[in-house]
């Protein structure tokens, strides 16, 4: 579709699987939005029990439309 490419989240490197340090995380995060500071930095962490999306949140809003 035309619009399809509006609305598609893109990876920041690669998935951090087991990764428990909260502050890795975050700088992760912040190095995303410095990298494309115009654009959503969405953070989603998998439960991997339930094989599902255990948290989605956007931490860093880009410009608005």
């Amino acid at each position: 579709p035309e619009n399809a490419f509006q609305n598609y989240w893109y990876m920041w490197k690669l998935p951090m699987f087991g990764e428990t340090d909260v502050d890795a995380i975050l700088a992760e995060c912040e190095a995303c939005h410095k990298a494309h500071p115009e654009n959503h930095v969405r953070l989603l962490g998998f439960d991997n029990y339930a094989q599902s999306a255990g948290a989605s949140m956007v931490i860093y809003r880009g410009k608005s439309a």
